[in-house]
């Protein structure tokens, strides 16, 4: 009959809160997203029609804008603890020839995170401005560029739009 000594116990129980709490992560970066982009979406939609309306700034416009930094940065901190969890994320010889490799450990972070320094700055631009068409201006173009970026990565990715794999 095996021993099971404290350190063995340990270990296992180590490793499997470590996979439970990687799967867990997984998922909530995986269905985040869809509230990140719909909330970007949205924000970008009411940006174009206040800078085309010449509209004021209305609190709900702050509000979402708010929202969406907020979504954005739980996502990219969910993000960055899957990147040092991950076994999608391999630093090895060979790495930047190998394309699946060099998207998780280079591309896919490197993307999103400049997405979300650019959702970042239409935040801050719109709370510094005070022309209310300037506000939705900043929102409209910073946030456009975030939303490229973020189409672009998950074009680069190529497992679809609504995939949630590699658990």
């Amino acid at each position: 009959m095996p021993c099971l000594s404290l350190p063995k116990i340990a270990f296992f129980a180590t490793t499997l809160y470590s996979t439970i709490m990687y799967e867990i992560l997984f998922l909530a970066h995986s269905f985040l997203r869809f509230g990140v982009l719909a909330l970007l979406l949205i924000v970008i939609a009411k940006s174009a029609m206040g800078t085309l309306q010449r509209a004021p700034f209305q609190k709900i416009d702050g509000k979402l804008s708010l929202m969406l930094l907020i979504g954005a940065h739980i996502q990219a901190t969910i993000g960055l603890v899957l990147y040092f969890l991950s076994p999608s994320v391999q630093f090895v010889a060979g790495m930047m020839k190998e394309p699946t490799l060099r998207y998780w450990a280079v591309e896919h972070i490197t993307i999103m995170l400049i997405a979300v320094i650019l959702i970042t700055v239409a935040r801050a631009r719109t709370r510094r401005a005070k022309d209310d068409t300037a506000k939705h201006r900043s929102l409209l173009i910073f946030n456009g560029l975030a939303l490229v970026l973020i189409i672009v990565g998950i074009i680069m990715a190529k497992r679809g739009f609504f995939a949630v794999t590699g658990l």
